[in-house]
Order: C-alpha cells, then sequence, then structure tokens
C-alpha cells in the first residue's frame, strides 16, 4: 500500500478551540478518509504546540500553571473533535500530538543536535550563539522587523501589524540558525517541484520573501526570560524557541529520533502533506524546509495553505466585532454532517471564504435535504410502495422500448452511466488536486440528472400503467444505483449521512474502503432488499435558529449589564469606546437665544475643525477661551440644539452642589487630536 501521511498545524495551546481549528482538521480528515477509500495506508496527526513566552502568560491570566493551561487546551480541542466525529473513535486522527510529551523532547534535541552538527550549503556553522535587540511578538511567536510593525503615538512599544497587539523588546543572548545561507538551496528546491508550495499564489509570496534577502533566525530564548520549553542540548540556560521546538513535531510524532519508531518515520515522511492557515506559511516553508535541509532530511511532498473564514461582510472574524462563529453553535443547531459538507463546498480551498449561520442552513436545506436526502427519501419509498421493497431490473426489453420513449425515458442507462462516470471521474480529479468544492459541485450534477428523470417520467403515474412496468422497473433501479454511487462518492466529506443511506439500501461491507475510482454501473442486483427511508439530513429552521443564536448571543450580555448597573462599574470595553482627543478652540460665541450654550470652532487635527456646543455660558465668556486646549468626546453621534449640530462633546468637572463646569484642560503643550488613555 502507498502511504500518505497528513497533517493539520499543531494548534497553539494559549487559547480555547475556534472555527478555524475545526476547519484544517475537518478537511485532513476528508482527504485521509478518500486516500484510504483510493487503497493508502494513511496516518493523520493533529494535536497541539504546548511551548512558549505565550502559554505562560496565557497559564498566569488563567490562574494555571503551565502544565495546567496546555492540558486545560488540549483537552478541550479533543472534545470539539470528537464533537464533530474527529476522533478515532470516528475514524478520525492518528495521534494527537503534544509536544510535551515525553519522546518529543529527546527527539527534538537530537533534531538540534544533527543540524549543529553540519554545515550550511555556503559552509558556515549552521547554528552559532549570539546576541539579540529586537521587538518580539509572543502571538506570532516572531521577532519583528520594521516592515512588521507600526508605531503609534504616545505608546513605548510598536504593535504587531497581525495581532494589533504591543510588542516585547528582547535584549538577550540567543542561538541563532544561519537561515540566511539557505536562500539559494529553497529557491532550488521550490523551483524543482512546482507542488511544494501551493496553491500558486502562495509559492510565489514565498519566493519573492526569500529573493528579498532571508536573515538569520533566533532559535532559543534565555531560560530566566522563558522557563517553558525543550532545553537546548548541552546548554541548559536556554530552551529552544518555538518554531524549532513546533515544526519538528511532524517528524517526531511519526518515530524521528526514536529507535522502536523508526519505522513509521521510515515509511510515512517519504509522501508528508501539511495543511495550514496562510498566516503560518513562511515559517512552514522558509523555517521547516531549511531546518530539513540543514538536517539532510527530505522536504514534505506538499505544504498547502488554505485562506480564512470571514464573516457574511468580509470581515476578519474577531471577539470583539462580536461575528466569530462558535463550535458550541454549530453543534447545537446543526448537524455535523451538514457542517462538513459546507466547509468543504462553500470555501474554494486556498482562497478566503465567508461563513455565517444562515448560509450554513441555507446550502444544508437546499444542498443535502432538498438534494441528496430527497432523493434518498423519495427512491427508497417508490420502491416499497410498488415493488415491495426489493430492487427491480433495470432491464428494458427492445420490444417495450417505445413505452419507455414515449415516458422521456431513453431505453437502456448509457446515458446516466455516461453522466455519472464523467462527474464522478471529475470529482476524483478535482479531489486529487485538493480541489474539493468544484468535486462537490460535479458530484452534485449526478443528484440533478437523477432528479430530473424520476420528475420527467413520473413514476406515480407510470405504475398506473400495465405497459410502463419495465420503464417503471428502470427509473427505480437507475435511482437506486446512482443512491449506491453517491455514497461511495461523498463518503469522505459525509461518513455518518452516507454510511446511514448504504445502510438504508441494505448494502454490507465497510463503505470507508470502497474505492470510488473502482465502482461499476450495475453493483445491486434485481430482487435485493432495501431498508425503510429514515431521513437523514433534517430541514432545518432558519428563522426559528437565528433568533435562539441572538437570544443567546444577548441574555450574558444584558445580563453582565445588569450586574454592571447594579455595582455600578463598566468593562475597559465600554472605556475604550469612547474615544477622547485634545482639541484647541479657535473661535467662541454666544449663541442667539441661549443663555447656557457657546459654540465653538474646536481644532482636532483633522481637515476641518468641528462645530462643538457647550452648557457653560453661564460660567465662561467666550473670548478669554479662545487658544485654550480641552478635552472632547470625538465620536459622540451629533446631534442638534437650538438648530446647529454640534459634532462631539466637551469635557468639564461639575464641582460644588450646584454642579459649576469646570473644563478639563492641560498644563503641557499637547498636539492637537492627541488621543487620550
Amino acid at each position: 500500500m502507498n502511504p500518505f501521511y497528513i497533517t493539520t498545524p499543531i494548534y497553539y495551546a494559549n487559547s480555547l478551540p475556534h472555527l478555524g481549528h475545526l476547519y484544517t482538521t475537518t478537511v485532513a480528515d476528508v482527504v485521509r478518509r478518500y486516500k484510504r477509500q483510493r487503497g493508502y495506508d494513511t496516518y493523520f496527526l493533529t494535536g497541539t504546540d504546548e511551548h512558549g513566552i505565550n502559554i505562560q502568560r496565557a497559564a498566569e491570566a488563567n490562574g494555571r500553571t503551565p502544565k495546567e493551561q496546555v492540558d486545560f487546551i488540549a483537552g478541550e480541542l479533543k472534545e470539539l473533535f470528537s464533537d464533530f466525529r474527529l476522533d478515532p473513535e470516528h475514524g478520525g486522527y492518528d495521534i494527537f500530538m503534544r509536544t510535551t510529551s515525553e519522546f518529543h523532547y529527546s527527539a527534538v534535541q537530537e533534531f538540534w543536535s544533527r543540524i549543529a552538527s553540519n554545515e550550511t550549503p555556503k559552509g558556515n556553522p549552521t547554528i552559532y550563539k549570539g546576541f539579540y535587540e529586537a521587538w518580539f511578538c509572543a502571538a506570532c511567536a516572531e521577532f519583528k522587523t520594521e516592515s512588521e510593525y507600526e508605531t503609534v503615538e504616545g505608546e513605548d512599544a510598536p504593535r504587531c501589524l497581525i495581532h494589533e497587539k504591543p510588542l516585547d523588546r528582547v535584549e538577550e543572548e540567543s542561538y541563532f540558525f544561519r537561515l540566511s545561507d539557505y536562500d539559494e538551496a529553497l529557491l532550488e528546491a521550490i523551483e524543482a517541484e512546482p507542488g511544494l508550495i501551493r496553491p500558486e499564489a502562495r509559492r510565489n509570496e514565498i519566493v519573492s520573501f526569500i529573493r528579498s534577502g532571508l536573515q538569520d533566525l533566533s532559535i532559543s530564548r534565555e531560560k530566566r526570560s522563558v522557563s517553558w520549553g525543550v532545553p537546548v542540548p548541552g546548554d541548559d540556560s536556554h530552551v529552544m524557541y518555538v518554531w524549532m521546538d513546533a515544526l519538528s513535531n511532524y517528524i517526531t510524532a511519526i518515530g524521528y529520533g526514536d529507535d522502536k519508531r523508526a519505522g513509521n518515520f521510515e515509511k510515512y515522511w517519504s509522501n508528508a502533506h501539511h495543511f495550514i492557515g496562510k498566516d503560518i506559511l513562511r515559517f512552514h516553508t522558509v523555517y521547516w524546509f531549511s531546518f530539513l535541509l540543514a538536517a539532510g532530511l527530505e522536504l514534505p511532498k506538499t505544504v498547502y495553505a488554505h485562506g480564512m473564514w470571514l464573516d457574511a461582510d468580509g470581515r476578519k472574524m474577531g471577539k470583539t466585532l462580536g461575528n466569530v462563529i462558535e463550535p458550541e453553535v454549530l453543534k447545537k443547531h446543526f448537524y455535523v454532517d451538514g457542517v462538513r459538507y459546507f466547509l468543504l463546498r462553500e470555501m474554494v480551498f486556498g482562497q478566503d471564504s465567508k461563513f455565517s449561520y444562515e448560509s450554513l442552513a441555507d446550502r444544508s436545506n437546499a444542498d443535502l435535504a432538498k438534494g441528496l436526502g430527497n432523493l434518498c427519501a423519495r427512491t427508497l419509498s417508490m420502491i416499497h410502495k410498488y415493488r415491495e421493497g426489493k430492487a427491480p431490473s433495470g432491464l428494458i426489453r427492445e420490444e417495450n422500448y417505445i413505452y419507455a420513449k414515449r415516458a422521456g425515458l431513453s431505453p437502456d442507462a448509457e446515458e446516466l452511466v455516461s453522466v455519472i462516470e464523467l462527474a464522478r471521474d471529475e470529482y476524483l480529479r478535482r479531489f486529487d488536486e485538493f480541489d474539493f468544492s468544484i468535486a462537490l459541485e460535479s458530484a452534485w450534477k449526478i443528484i440533478a440528472f437523477v432528479d430530473k428523470m424520476i420528475t420527467h417520467t413520473a413514476p406515480w403515474k407510470l405504475v398506473k400503467d400495465d405497459d410502463q412496468e419495465e420503464t417503471l422497473n428502470a427509473v427505480l433501479y437507475r435511482s437506486l444505483e446512482s443512491l449506491r454511487w453517491l455514497c461511495v462518492i461523498l463518503h469522505p466529506v459525509m461518513p455518518e449521512a452516507t454510511g446511514k443511506i448504504w445502510e438504508q439500501i441494505g448494502i454490507g461491507g465497510d463503505i470507508g474502503h470502497e474505492d470510488p475510482g473502482a465502482l461499476k454501473w450495475g453493483g445491486i442486483e434485481a430482487g435485493h432488499e432495501v431498508g425503510e427511508s429514515d431521513p437523514v439530513f433534517p430541514m432545518l429552521d432558519k428563522e426559528k435558529i437565528m433568533t435562539e443564536i441572538e437570544a443567546a448571543k444577548e441574555a450574558p450580555q444584558k445580563e453582565e449589564e445588569k450586574q454592571e448597573e447594579k455595582d455600578g462599574f463598566i468593562t475597559i470595553d465600554d472605556f475604550f469606546r469612547v474615544e477622547l482627543r485634545v482639541g484647541e478652540i479657535l473661535e467662541a460665541d454666544r449663541i442667539e437665544g441661549s443663555d447656557k450654550l457657546l459654540k465653538f470652532r474646536i481644532d482636532l487635527g483633522e481637515e476641518e475643525p468641528r462645530q462643538i456646543l457647550a452648557g457653560i455660558a453661564q460660567h465662561y465668556e467666550p473670548a478669554p477661551l479662545v487658544g485654550t486646549k480641552v478635552a472632547i468626546v470625538s465620536n459622540l453621534k451629533p446631534r442638534k440644539l437650538f438648530g446647529l449640530e454640534s459634532q462631539g462633546m466637551v469635557l468639564a468637572a461639575s464641582v460644588g452642589e450646584e454642579g459649576r463646569p469646570v473644563l478639563a484642560t492641560f498644563k503641557e503643550d499637547v498636539p492637537n487630536g492627541t488621543r487620550l488613555k
């Protein structure tokens, strides 16, 4: 059997599982099942990356030790995978890799030592000790260059462009990997294997990055600053930097550095495929390929970087926007195979795509409940109703051709078989290219063709005409045999649902080892008994689901608001919603007809000054205020007072029993428009 090794990234154990974890693991699971059908000896890895400063910080924030933190997240991730049938019990992953595993420590140290013992392609030491002084993003686990961060006025540290969080200044001794010596070797490897990095746009991105010049890579941290990690061989004062540690899991998990399990490494690494998100492509190509070249090991066959899920408006998902897709919601309101199908059908693998609960419900109902599910239900129910639950012969004798033609049915099955075989072949070709969405589109051409045949020939009318007995038999047989093909073809995507349909058709054996490429027409014999139809894809009440989802979102928010109102507290998020800026009063006038309001023109560092009204006329004369710098609420919704629009609010203290206003001003000269924090 041909070996086939597929991996997801090992997910960082600092936060709870989300849609990204579910998506990549589902895709890998589908590919693994497909390859197993095609006769491959498969091995499927997923798991958690459990070392580094981010883990330490997450543990501290949650009142846990680092070990407790990673155990908790690993447990949550395993539970998610179990909920969505991705675990070994349901035929899923073979290993849940954890970088805190004892065997990994010794193996990754062996990997380091092997790299250190070799020279670079340019004849230099591969690993050397130096001193690092740079900005570090804990969330990215990466040191940042100037082009990768932004400086925000008034903040001491720049912010990562990806995570928009302040960077850490790291000044310490470090071991370095001489990445700068691997540029030519990397370009040569990528040029030699066009499929090494996919899709092509990501390949071009990496080639461009390499050609722009590679910098040597820090691959350790001093233990006094980051204690949670694998010790560097021969130097316990340092721990391995996260990418050297994390990336090596793909080989240590299958036996690299372990004499007892070395056979698995030799077998599976020869055909390894990494599925990752595009945000970690550089680490899985430039860094990982260089490490492997330095150790004298083969590169994987493919690193495929998929796109990101966006919300219905095309925005990146995030907790602050409140637009994340929650796995718990998917589990509660949708069925597992519907989610699996949507993930594979909706996103063109390699590109970004949109996800909403509404679109999931719509596609589940249209493609599954009204599509495949309806075809199954009507086929089995008609066989029970018209042929006592037994598959009829699909043959039409020549003397009865005329009746079939009158009913609009081709006397032989060649046209249908041609459609099915072409769709199957296109499906297999697309699946081999990881083009899942188009592959599924091809499969649904079979469903559309058979549905059209049933509707056009109207079996419920044929049964009333004795001359159309063989025509009716042929329609029923062709529908049933098409269902058999569809079950095998679609099994990797929807294993539970197709397994149930397989049982309802009454076919024995393990559908998971039925090769779709080996399917031949006529596999069901006349007289074969079929089971009763039982709905596999229930219709989803989209309106009810969305009402419940929205209600669940609002409930904790309302409870929190009640508690905050009771306590008199606001959250930090509430505070951040108020935008305070420094403004300079350019003009100040009284408003005719009002004894309380003053009208200001205030410079907030914008293209045009703003008009802002303030109720301080009884306590301040307008003229002396010109030139004063005051604090302004700049994101207050404009409102009209005395027919004039006020585009913000001037902040003032309320002093004494009568609440005399005292303007909030500044002792030092602060630039107009500066944000207050």
